[in-house]
């Protein structure tokens, strides 16, 4: 294994260990998701009709999730 290897394997349990905390404290705003709710806009809290940079932010979520799957599903060829 190379120290690249190491390294996605320390974030990945970098994240689970930060993840995992915020999930069994109970504590509302600390979890990926929920700070991701937050960032782009798309929580409870966010009713009405969108101004252009909400909707441009959440576009560029979707795109960026989107090309993620396609990347990710044809081995690197997107």
């Amino acid at each position: 294994m190379t120290g690249w290897t190491w390294a996605w394997i320390a974030w990945l349990g970098a994240f689970v260990v930060i993840e995992g905390k915020a999930l069994f404290n109970k504590t509302e705003g600390d979890t990926l998701s929920e700070h991701v709710w937050k960032w782009f806009a798309t929580g409870q809290g966010s009713a009405g009709t969108p101004s252009g940079w909400v909707r441009l932010r959440r576009f560029g979520l979707l795109a960026f999730m989107a090309w993620l799957s396609v990347h990710f599903l044809t081995g690197g060829r997107f």
